[in-house]
């Protein structure tokens, strides 16, 4: 039986058995081997089983390898206007034709089958969307009013202290939450461990590990090196839904817009980062970007602001 965060077994129980052992094997591939991050397995899992579905009812039978060898470009068509049926936006669709494509290259790279048609199948195009940071002032008022709602003084404290590390450092929120008190600030660096199982160093302002201590001198439960830093009610690791939640009850409570969410701390730490000076390849490094490309999308907001303060000031505008 799949964990629970992969292909689920209604799934696999539709399948021939060849077809099961190795989608079993795909997902201890990504797992292990790629170590991708769980919302990407799960992602993957579910447009994996959708597409499983969708053929064992196109084809009237469990699906085989050999079948999934066999289908042809308008089949593929046929999935992907389903969904689209359904109500799949462009960007789901395209990530689930990401997740059919690593399945059946996986499968190709293991000389297990070959599918002919699946390099043809063209993804949905998508908007080109530039990132939402909050301005200086917005991430200042967050920070500030971190424990407005909490009922107990050391849960504010800890969403501050979370909220001032995804502003001061620009982490994703599960690279945070990740985090054990063993991995606490030392020499003024953090060691993070990212996407790909990439590890990076941070540098850590005085702000982000005062906030950081001030909420372990409150924190009620015991400070142990092997305990996660963010911890819930319960003390256990923080649930990146609640950390969401107090995002948005923040933001509600403060008149923000709704681009105000955890991530935005993370892409107002590159453009704010951008706009004081710091370049390209410096802050492609802070964020632990593979690729420069996806950095760049940073000089596109910053340009954007520039023009619309242009348009408002210029007399002739």
């Amino acid at each position: 039986m799949a964990p629970p965060s992969g292909i689920k077994p209604d799934t696999i129980a539709i399948c021939a058995p060849d077809l099961a052992k190795h989608l079993n094997d795909w997902q201890d591939y990504l797992r292990h081997e790629k170590q991708v991050s769980k919302h990407t397995l799960r992602a993957y899992s579910a447009d994996i089983s959708h597409f499983i579905q969708f053929l064992f009812g196109y084809l009237d039978k469990e699906p085989s390898l050999n079948d999934l060898s066999d289908v042809d470009i308008r089949s593929f068509r046929a999935w992907m206007s389903k969904k689209a049926m359904d109500g799949t936006g462009n960007a789901s669709r395209a990530r689930s034709l990401s997740g059919v494509k690593s399945l059946l290259s996986w499968l190709d790279r293991q000389g297990i089958m070959h599918n002919a048609a699946i390099s043809t199948v063209r993804s949905p195009k998508l908007p080109h969307k530039l990132p939402r940071p909050v301005h200086e002032k917005q991430a200042l008022n967050i920070l500030e009013n971190a424990g407005l709602l909490t009922k107990e003084d050391w849960i504010g404290q800890r969403d501050r202290a979370l909220f001032t590390l995804l502003y001061g450092c620009g982490l994703r929120i599960d690279e945070a939450l990740s985090l054990n008190i063993a991995d606490m600030p030392r020499d003024g660096f953090l060691r993070v461990v990212g996407k790909g199982n990439k590890e990076r160093q941070i540098p850590v302002i005085d702000i982000v590990t005062q906030t950081l201590n001030a909420y372990l001198e409150q924190c009620i439960f015991p400070t142990l090196p092997e305990r996660p830093l963010f911890v819930g009610a319960r003390g256990g690791r923080l649930n990146q839904g609640v950390a969401q939640k107090a995002m948005r009850d923040l933001r509600v409570t403060l008149g923000l817009p709704e681009n105000v969410t955890p991530h935005a701390l993370r892409h107002s730490f590159a453009t704010h980062l951008l706009q004081n000076g710091a370049n390209l390849r410096e802050i492609q490094e802070l964020l632990g970007h593979a690729s420069l490309s996806t950095t760049q999308r940073y000089t596109e907001v910053n340009a954007e602001e520039l023009m619309k303060i242009y348009k408002a000031a210029h007399p002739r505008a």
